[in-house]
């Protein structure tokens, strides 16, 4: 069958299965339970002879022979029979549940499957199935998933920027279903020089993350294994614990990503009473700088903390970070003094599947201890104002960002030149500021910007109406999640 053809069909089967209520992210959990138990199966047959751990009973083979109620018993069973063994397997199988309550289709999807060499067929092909049901599942609001899912165009500038070396390791303390190490993957595979001890390198020790909800860190360990990401018999790299808990030790010389959005931290519980009751959780930890509830500052101090010395950090955080005072004024002096924060990229609204978020990219450079500030500069680059995106109609592309990493100019960082001038080029949008000028401002705020908004002064330049639209939407929704924080705060 060509590839064509086999992706054609995968999505196809998608959508006879929404029809009964199956949404992308159910389909995607069933995929990889099955796709995964066909490449074990193909993986212990010649020429491999791998032994996955898969109990006898429970294998592929084992489900092909099967139909109607048998088969639905059956795959259950086999479901929480492999939820149970250890490392990988285990990890993928966790509280893994039949979402497909037609035995009849279960039967036409595995058919389907087996009529495919998966171990054979391309990363590239495996991949692009993959991630492309992963972009329609969080697409689709109901499901939530938008929020495990960082714009692929945005992360690829990242690394691009970042242009991470061969033989060093890649963290991601919230790495959702795993963008991050895709792209920064098939930027050094594309390395011209890898040799024999790299490539395995690559492939088995480069990349590690943390994902607590089982089902996201369940579609990261599957989209690493079609990426060519680890080996199916092997151990996960993906804990299963919170990041934020305790520092565990180990240091990396990448940190690549997107935290979680949502400002705080908390659990609800049932009081005496029977009420419900928030608690913020806090995170009390010896080498943080500051005890805050908010999520987006203990995330920035845990990577700061998890970084080599000579460790390099490129991470999305929303606008809050830059701005809040308390906490927030002491873990942003504290990056400036302890790291080298040289560039920061604010980005446009619209661009993410959470509505109503303003976010930006900060990338710093972790430094051993001195007295002196390590930070003399910081660059900005405002793609922001007067920039309009939309996800359906006019979604961020990789091409947006090329302007920006030519500014960011990776190669020699110290070359770079200021596209903003107060008289010549007012509208520049890369633009230095000196340290002197950043603790000068008010709780050393980083939330900079200069550009005039044309939408406010120049009623015959308007955006398109859907544009403007859209932008009133993610305006009230940024306004009334801040209230929500309030109300929260306040509770």
């Amino acid at each position: 069958m060509s590839t064509d053809a086999i992706v054609s069909k995968v999505w196809s089967f998608c959508t006879t299965l929404r029809d009964d209520g199956v949404g992308y992210g159910d389909y995607l959990e069933q995929l990889t339970y099955l796709i995964f138990l066909k490449m074990a199966d193909e993986y212990a047959k010649p020429p491999y002879r791998r032994d996955i751990g898969i109990p006898k009973g429970h294998d592929w083979a084992s489900l092909l022979d099967k139909r109607g109620a048998e088969l639905e018993v059956h795959y259950v069973t086999t479901l929480m029979q492999l939820g149970g063994r250890p490392g990988l397997l285990g990890q993928i199988f966790t509280k893994a549940q039949n979402k497909i309550q037609d035995p009849a289709k279960l039967s036409r999807l595995i058919s389907m499957i087996d009529e495919t060499r998966w171990v054979k067929l391309g990363a590239d092909v495996k991949g692009d199935i993959y991630e492309g049901l992963l972009e329609k599942n969080a697409e689709d609001t109901k499901s939530g998933a938008g929020q495990y899912f960082t714009p692929r165009a945005l992360i690829r500038a990242m690394v691009e920027c970042v242009r991470p070396q061969p033989g060093r390791t890649i963290a991601d303390p919230a790495c959702g279903t795993g963008g991050f190490f895709l792209a920064a993957y098939d930027y050094l595979a594309a390395h011209p020089a890898l040799d024999k001890e790299q490539k395995a390198f690559l492939k088995n020790a480069t990349f590690h993350g943390n994902e607590i909800v089982a089902s996201t860190r369940r579609l990261c360990l599957m989209n690493m294994l079609l990426h060519n990401i680890g080996e199916i018999d092997g151990q996960s790299t993906i804990s299963p614990n919170d990041a934020l808990i305790a520092d565990d030790g180990r240091r990396f010389d990448y940190v690549l990503a997107n935290p979680p959005f949502g400002k705080k931290s908390s659990m609800s519980f049932t009081n005496a009473e029977g009420g419900e009751e928030t608690d913020e959780l806090t995170y009390n930890r010896q080498d943080f700088w500051a005890t805050t509830s908010n999520k987006q500052l203990n995330f920035l101090q845990h990577i700061r903390s998890m970084l080599r010395t000579t460790g390099q950090a490129a991470v999305v955080l929303p606008d809050n970070v830059l701005f809040e005072g308390g906490a927030g004024e002491t873990v942003r002096r504290k990056l400036l003094e302890t790291t080298e924060l040289h560039t920061v990229l604010r980005l446009p609204t619209g661009i993410f599947y959470a509505q109503g978020v303003k976010a930006n990219v900060l990338f710093f450079d972790n430094k051993p201890a001195r007295k002196e500030p390590w930070t003399r500069e910081v660059w900005i680059y405002d793609y922001r104002t007067n920039i309009h995106h939309t996800l359906k109609k006019k979604p961020l592309r990789f091409e947006d960002l090329q302007d920006f990493i030519a500014c960011y100019h990776p190669s020699s960082r110290h070359a770079r030149k200021e596209t903003w001038h107060e008289t010549d080029n007012p509208e520049g949008r890369w633009r230095k500021y000196g340290l002197e000028q950043i603790l000068a401002r008010d709780k050393t705020s980083l939330d900079i910007f200069w550009l005039k908004d044309k939408s406010l002064a120049d009623l015959e330049n308007l955006p398109e109406p859907d544009d403007l639209a859209e932008e009133i939407i993610e305006n009230i929704e940024a306004g009334l999640n801040s209230f929500r924080e309030i109300l929260k705060g306040l509770g």
